[in-house]
């Protein structure tokens, strides 16, 4: 299984947090780091996302089509963005846009063994893959970017 953790790209300020849209600099994070991901994900990726608006715009960078899911919404537990995404026997690749901290949570989960408050920059990605090796499963770290390098 893929899990990529897509943080929402630049949103304005404002209230209420859920309504927030993303800024003219966050469309275009969004859309680089969608057609960055577009050229490396397979044909059968699922997105699922935050019902926030910022959350909502940013997946539909990168596909037409996608879930929403409170379960990966601000607040959310680092547990509950495993379990919405079926990680780790699922098949296939997540995509889940969603929001700091939970994603630093997951990421340091991951690769850390315990939750620990790492950070994920606006529009930025970590794309991690879990496989078995010697009927060990392991836990790979693909890729992390952010728009700045695109």
């Amino acid at each position: 299984m893929d899990l990529i953790l897509w943080r929402h790209a630049e949103a304005e300020d404002g209230f209420p947090d859920e309504a927030r849209k993303l800024t003219a600099k966050g469309e275009k994070q969004a859309a680089l780091v969608a057609q960055w991901l577009k050229a490396r994900l397979p044909k059968d990726f699922v997105v699922l996302a935050s019902p926030t608006q910022r959350t909502r715009q940013t997946a539909g960078k990168l596909a037409k089509k996608f879930e929403t899911s409170g379960a990966v919404g601000p607040g959310a537990s680092a547990g509950s963005v495993l379990d919405a995404a079926g990680w780790p026997d699922g098949d296939g690749t997540v995509v889940v846009v969603g929001h700091q901290p939970t994603f630093g949570q997951v990421a340091a989960r991951l690769l850390a063994g315990k939750e620990g408050n790492w950070s994920v920059k606006k529009g930025g990605i970590w794309w991690f893959s879990n496989r078995a090796r010697q009927d060990e499963a392991q836990i790979v770290l693909r890729a992390v970017m952010s728009p700045e390098l695109l």
